[in-house]
């Protein structure tokens, strides 16, 4: 009898594991692909395809402070990379020090690349197109095209660069050299537990973790944070409710005012919450979610077990070794602060 209850027990246990799991999927949540090659498949671009010669230049790009007008900021600043992949401020700072002038934060670049669209307010398709805007954006690094062209082409080690990631024949453009920024970009994906979970291994989340996942769903916190990102579509935000700090900075979204869904992944790294940054803690960003959006209540204890969960989406970052830039020449345009 001993035997029979046994058995049943652990046959209970797989049952419910495989529920929750089935629960997950049928939510829309999905993970990262533990295979290198289906991975590639996801966050390859079929116009410019990653090579390790191409995300190598990329990252120096983006740590190159030299393609701001003020030679101080480069995409690292606001987009670190040794912390959540933004710079954990209410607002971006840029330019002679001015914050947004629409007081938005700074998002994360790990896994944007599984965004639908980028930017706040989805202005963006992709990757590439979104490094072209900050360089440019007066109140970020205030570049002009002809200074990031001129910069890059000034450095007889990037043009050669350059012409081994693209061929001897490459003309190095303002566009191409946002592309190989997006092409590094790309790159930054962080599969966590949470994944390892969805691929199959049942003891990749705690009994805690696991609780929270449960709580996540049935509260209807995936009814925008789905997909691979958990995140990064375009979504009203208030539906139920205004946001409280609604009025701190006067975005209002896009033409139909619509805003992204911030990813959840590393969402323990990226306080301050919401796109203006007034929500400093996990657990008051998710009670504020479900009033404005969900219409609920979410009392202290499910909002302790959703944020369980919540690190669960803590990933392995990828290694970045801070690359050494070239040297500049006579020609590379000079530094204007002003």
């Amino acid at each position: 009898m001993i035997k029979t209850m046994i058995i049943t027990m652990v046959g209970s246990t797989v049952i419910m594991a495989s529920s929750l799991l089935n629960e997950a999927k049928d939510a829309g949540l999905v993970a990262i692909p533990a295979d290198k090659q289906e991975l590639m498949k996801l966050i390859d671009d079929k116009r410019n395809p990653i090579t390790a010669q191409k995300t190598e230049l990329g990252k120096m790009l983006y740590f190159d402070p030299r393609l701001s007008k003020s030679g101080l900021i480069s995409c690292n600043t606001c987009h670190n990379l040794a912390t959540g992949g933004d710079d954990g401020l209410a607002a971006a700072v840029g330019h002679k020090w001015r914050v947004n002038p629409h007081h938005l934060g700074s998002p994360t670049v790990y896994n944007a690349v599984f965004f639908d669209t980028q930017f706040w307010d989805g202005r963006a398709k992709d990757l590439e197109a979104q490094a072209q805007g900050p360089i440019l954006a007066a109140p970020e690094m205030a570049a002009t095209k002809e200074h990031v062209v001129s910069t890059v082409t000034s450095m007889p080690e990037y043009v050669q660069r350059f012409k081994k990631a693209y061929g001897k024949d490459v003309k190095i453009t303002y566009k191409k050299i946002a592309d190989t920024i997006g092409n590094f970009e790309r790159t930054l994906v962080t599969p966590a537990p949470f994944d390892a979970y969805l691929n199959g291994k049942e003891d990749a989340l705690t009994k805690a973790q696991k609780a929270g996942l449960k709580t996540f769903i049935d509260k209807g916190c995936a009814t925008c944070h789905n997909g691979i990102a958990l995140g990064g579509t375009m979504n009203m935000l208030g539906i139920m409710a205004e946001y409280k700090y609604a009025k701190v900075g006067d975005f209002k979204g896009d033409a139909n005012g619509m805003v992204k869904v911030p990813t959840l992944r590393n969402i323990t790294q990226t306080a301050p919450y919401f796109h203006n940054g007034q929500v400093k803690t996990l657990q008051e960003a998710i009670v504020e979610m479900g009033r404005i959006q969900l219409g609920v209540t979410i009392n202290e204890k499910d909002a302790a077990s959703i944020e369980t969960f919540l690190h669960s989406l803590e990933g392995k970052r990828p290694e970045i070794v801070y690359p050494v830039l070239p040297i500049k020449t006579a020609s590379t345009p000079a530094q204007n602060i002003n």
